[in-house]
């Protein structure tokens, strides 16, 4: 289960800890707090829904949890490693490591084909099956046939489904999906949706999915609301 009052230091396996986290920005009326004291934890394995309105500081949750953002205080674990004691480039090894990213804009090179976006990552780490896995994965995900394929000669779910194949391709402990399914119409976000279970349950992968959707979030085995900056079971 997820807790919303978890200790600082992990003591159990988990592959998110998170203790106290704050996030305060400055606009022009002066401070703005955005997230404030949440605390949760993410056991390996779990699949995890987090539920707000637009507006509400779930994606920015989400980005403190993946260390893409530093939090005012607070404090976040992702596999055994205190995130905010690494430096920005250790930050960014530390997570290409252990987390794979969907997003709802799809975020694909353009001048890059379906088969070379999702070899990409498994060239940086050096490995020289990087073209075999990409073809193995797309073909699992149905785009067997567009491997050459640009972004611009895909279809919106074409796209996600590039998409899910980079990010599963390196076979991450961790996959944060942020609306994955926001750009896509209902149908199409419902296949899309089925192939993130399908592989995440395949892999053992943890997954935290950001969502405003109560039918997609439902789907994960435990679901925490944001509102206001303050987190709810």
């Amino acid at each position: 289960m997820t807790s919303i009052e978890a200790p600082t230091h992990p003591s159990s396996p988990a592959a998110i800890r998170a203790s106290h986290l704050s996030k305060t920005v400055e606009d022009s009326s002066g401070p703005l707090t955005i997230l404030h004291n949440i605390s949760l934890l993410v056991p390996a394995g779990e699949s995890l829904s987090i539920v707000g309105a637009s507006g509400s500081g779930k994606s920015t949750l989400l980005s403190l949890l993946a260390g893409l953002d530093t939090p005012t205080q607070g404090e976040v674990w992702l596999c055994g490693q205190n995130l905010f004691a690494l430096t920005e480039d250790q930050r960014a090894a530390h997570r290409a490591r252990h987390v794979g990213f969907v997003f709802q804009s799809f975020q694909l090179i353009a001048h890059l084909s379906a088969l070379e976006n999702v070899m990409l990552p498994l060239e940086l780490r050096g490995d020289r099956e990087a073209r075999s896995k990409a073809t193995e994965l797309l073909n699992r995900v149905g785009l067997g046939q567009r491997l050459g394929h640009r972004p611009a000669m895909l279809s919106g779910g074409e796209q996600q489904r590039v998409a899910l194949a980079r990010a599963f391709v390196v076979r991450p402990d961790i996959l944060m999906a942020d609306e994955p399914t926001g750009s896509l119409d209902h149908a199409t976000g419902q296949v899309i949706m089925d192939l993130m279970f399908e592989l995440n349950s395949e892999n053992g992968t943890t997954l935290i999915l950001v969502t405003h959707d109560l039918g997609i979030a439902q789907r994960c085995r435990s679901q925490i609301r944001i509102g206001a900056g303050v987190v709810s079971g």
